[in-house]
């Protein structure tokens, strides 16, 4: 199977369970074996023609599976990609993928290029949901997807390329951090995640290395990326999930007890990602994952600690209104856009600059003794920059 439903797709070649002696259906569920005999009364006339005719419709599917793997057909689409960009540099590596990034030879624009293993069903799966996604959405804070290019085993996605680095790089860098500054942020990344909802899409693994700067400039926007763990709904409508996935300090605590959940889950994890943009720690953490799961099924945090003394009451509502146990009692994320913090707190509040403090804590995290390994689909992250600043270990789960 192919990534998604593009007529680029190729499918899969029916093994040696195919068999010219099957059934009229044609497609993934056939009828079975045609039994010789069963039919036959009454209808002698015309069993020769009837034959006749399922064997010719058996045959030009046949054609079609054979031309769609046919090594010309592949290998165009191989000579076409590296016709029209050349490969500068890897960077980014994953265990079934790698990102390089490409100038397009014409225009000299820059491009990411996201190299896709489909041979293997953990990369085949991730790439179908990844395509899912991007193949339907259009929205100025979520990466582009520019073109696709298909081999047999191998499916080459090519996206925007965001030069800007990650958001707590950016943020050690410059001399100030203010709430507006968070505002600012957060404004772009939830309008993101809004659309997205408005789509039935869940992103299902929002968290500070998805959330990249398209270019080095002050006025960047912040773009979402990597959606191998995204969802989109199935073919019966259904929009509620089940699967166990996520990276486990930002995993939603509907998710830890194994109860359908919703888009909700992305909002709980942009209480998350709010809290560590003012503080630079996160609200729940262990290095045991069970204690660390325990810690947000109670739902308990605080701010104590620094720069906490000089945010807002309005921020801190924000983010309790994010971190609350009942999905059906969080906020959405239209109304996270209307919340008085975000509508009014960027033209009237004084601005505490929290840089300091929040460096700190990134440092502390920095540190050899509380360094992380990264998340194994974060490192294929499109167009990491080799960040230091981890803020989660493995995903869990698989796609379902």
């Amino acid at each position: 199977m192919g990534c998604g439903t593009s007529s680029k797709v190729v499918p899969e070649l029916p093994g040696s369970s195919f068999h010219p002696s099957w059934g009229k259906g044609v497609g993934r569920e056939s009828c079975g074996p045609l039994q010789m005999g069963q039919g036959e009364a009454g209808h002698g006339g015309h069993r020769g023609t009837r034959e006749a005719a399922v064997e010719a419709a058996q045959k030009m599917q046949v054609a079609r599976y054979r031309a769609k793997f046919d090594p010309r057909v592949t290998a165009r689409q191989v000579y076409l990609f590296f016709i029209r960009y050349d490969i500068q540099a890897l960077i980014g590596r994953g265990s079934f993928s790698k990102v390089v990034r490409v100038e397009q030879r014409v225009t000299k624009k820059p491009f990411a290029i996201k190299m896709v293993e489909t041979g293997v069903k953990e990369g085949r799966e991730a790439c179908e949901s990844e395509l899912n996604v991007l193949r339907r959405v259009r929205h100025c804070n979520i990466v582009q997807l520019i073109e696709i290019f298909e081999a047999q085993d191998r499916v080459y996605i090519v996206m925007e390329l965001a030069t800007g680095g990650e958001l707590f790089d950016r943020i050690i860098s410059q001399g100030t951090f203010t709430e507006r500054d968070a505002i600012i942020i957060l404004k772009m990344v939830v309008d993101g995640v809004r659309y997205l909802h408005s789509l039935q899409i869940t992103h299902r693994d929002l968290k500070p290395e998805n959330l990249l700067y398209y270019h080095p400039g002050a006025e960047s926007k912040i773009l979402i990326t990597d959606f191998g763990l995204a969802h989109s709904g199935n073919k019966n409508g259904n929009w509620s999930m089940n699967t166990f996935c996520g990276t486990p300090e930002y995993i939603a605590p509907e998710i830890l007890s194994r109860k359908p959940y919703t888009n909700a889950v992305d909002m709980w994890a942009l209480g998350v990602i709010t809290y560590i943009l003012l503080s630079g720690s996160l609200p729940f953490e262990d290095e045991n994952h069970m204690r660390l799961y325990r810690k947000i099924l109670k739902g308990k945090y605080n701010y104590k600690g620094e720069p906490w003394s000089n945010v807002s009451n309005s921020a801190k509502d924000f983010i309790d209104r994010l971190l609350t146990l009942d999905s059906n009692h969080r906020m959405t994320a239209g109304q996270a856009l209307n919340h008085p913090w975000v509508m009014t707190m960027a033209i009237t509040s004084p601005m505490k600059n929290l840089q300091r403090s929040i460096s700190w804590n990134l440092m502390l995290r920095a540190s050899p003794h509380s360094q992380c390994s990264r998340s194994a689909r974060a490192s294929e992250s499109h167009h990491s920059n080799g960040s230091k600043h981890t803020w989660g270990k493995n995903k869990t789960g698989t796609l379902g």
